[in-house]
């Protein structure tokens, strides 16, 4: 009986000593599968790391807001050093005009008298010119008088002046001179557009008397539109000049549109701490007024 409890102790001895290397193998291999599973949770970290650090370096854009404006010399104001009555009119805010379209006439008796003074000028101008140059041979020839010379001399430099100066006068009027000549006395002064564009404020109507420097009206010509906008201080860093921009009007749907930035202002607005920029819009449209409210934006 002895002999039996022995054999079955040692039985399960062994059984007990047959099943350790199978739990060693199962450790092992749990322990294996949880460091592959470690693995790729570190790759996933990374990939975060480089998604975040990719965000950070993107292109960012600046944006700013303006005005679309019409450079002073698109922008004219027609005025006249003479005034007048308005006798005829043709003006309608909004129309398009060409250069040298005219726009009134205007009545002053003034107007005429300097034309006349003109004429007059020019017709003594060549007698006492002939005059000057009758006394020069006579006083070489000491046939006359060296008095007599000056005194011709100074005749006839004083009218050349006063037909230069009607002249110049008339000029300043858009008449021509030569033309008044030949043609004879205009009897109305005409008010003809010095630039091509559309017809802005318009600010006399027939009958009424126009002083000399008052504005007529105004012309204004879009094909060289600009854009006037306002840069805060953190936004100027890499703007430069000659940029490209894009840039959308208000009223105007999504719409984009093209312009190069052409001027970076130099001073400092001290209250709001802004500068302006001046871009060239490169998109015209029909629809572009002065004035009208835009938002611009360049990539960086």
């Amino acid at each position: 009986m002895k002999r039996i409890m022995l054999w079955i102790g040692i039985a399960g001895l062994m059984a007990c000593g047959g099943e350790q290397p199978q739990a060693e193998e199962t450790t092992s291999s749990t322990s294996q599968e949880t460091t592959a599973e470690v693995k790729p949770a570190a790759q996933t970290d990374t990939t975060a790391v480089d998604g975040t650090t990719e965000a950070t370096v993107q292109a960012r854009s600046a944006a700013f807001n303006g005005t679309l404006e019409i450079p002073p010399e698109r922008l004219a104001t027609v005025t006249l050093t003479m005034g007048g009555v308005v006798r005829t009119l043709s003006l309608l805010s909004g129309n398009y005009v060409a250069q040298g379209t005219l726009l009134a006439t205007l009545e002053n008796p003034e107007f005429i008298q300097l034309q006349q003074t003109y004429l007059e000028s020019r017709a003594q101008l060549r007698f006492l010119e002939e005059e000057y140059k009758r006394q020069k041979t006579l006083s070489q020839a000491e046939v006359a008088s060296q008095k007599r010379l000056q005194q011709s001399e100074a005749d006839w430099l004083s009218m050349k002046s006063r037909a230069e100066a009607a002249a110049a006068q008339l000029r300043l009027l858009g008449v021509d001179p030569e033309r008044l000549a030949t043609a004879g006395i205009v009897p109305y002064l005409e008010v003809k557009a010095p630039i091509g564009g559309y017809l802005g404020a318009v600010k006399i109507n027939l009958g009424s008397y126009v002083q000399a420097g008052e504005a007529l009206c105004e012309l204004i010509d879009k094909r060289q539109a600009l854009l006037r906008l306002t840069a805060y201080e953190k936004d100027l860093a890499g703007l430069e000049v000659g940029a490209p921009l894009k840039f959308r009007v208000n009223g105007l749907g999504d719409e984009t549109f093209e312009a190069t930035l052409i001027s970076i202002g130099q001073q400092v607005d001290e209250v709001n701490r802004s500068v302006e920029l001046y871009a060239k819009v490169k998109t015209q449209h029909a629809l572009f007024r002065p004035g009208m409210y835009v938002s611009a934006f360049v990539e960086r």
